[in-house]
């Protein structure tokens, strides 16, 4: 069975929270799936039949929750050849921040292009001053997401 690796990086739980509300998305579409909290290099999906998505949110002036600074850092400065890696990214910050609005998962999606990695459509950018709950955007983008790259499993 195809793996989804659902790679989320919290400060508050927001970002967990929308992981695990589009899990049973992935799952009715035929992926074992898995959340993981505290991220490392060897949790990037890498074969044919995977793909990772990225729930990310922004702290401070569009930095990485500390949770997930390990794992930037590490594709940084391990600089891997990330060519397999197909992904999803949802984004989740606050437009009063302004330019730093979804830093985090702005950057990320940078870092990840850099080293050759293939996002799967467009990222998803939550807006905490527009939306509340931020599984209200991100259930029905990962139903269009899963559907629009064919991830359905036969």
């Amino acid at each position: 069975m195809p793996n989804v690796n659902i790679l989320v990086g919290t400060m508050y739980g927001g970002a967990l929270d929308v992981a695990e509300q589009v899990k049973p998305q992935f799952e009715e579409a035929g992926y074992d799936v898995e959340i993981i909290e505290q991220p490392t290099l060897k949790d990037l999906t890498q074969s044919q039949d995977s793909v990772t998505l990225f729930c990310v949110s922004t702290t401070g002036s569009g930095d990485y929750p500390g949770n997930f600074v390990n794992f930037t850092r590490e594709i940084a400065e391990q600089s891997p050849s990330l060519t397999a890696l197909r992904y999803g990214l949802i984004a989740l910050g606050d437009s009063s921040y302004g330019e730093t609005f979804c830093g985090a998962g702005r950057a990320l999606d940078a870092l990840l292009e850099d080293h050759g990695a293939v996002r799967l459509g467009e990222r998803l950018e939550i807006d905490a001053m527009e939306t509340f709950m931020a599984d209200d955007a991100a259930v029905p983008w990962v139903e269009e997401w899963i559907e629009a790259q064919e991830l359905k499993v036969a």
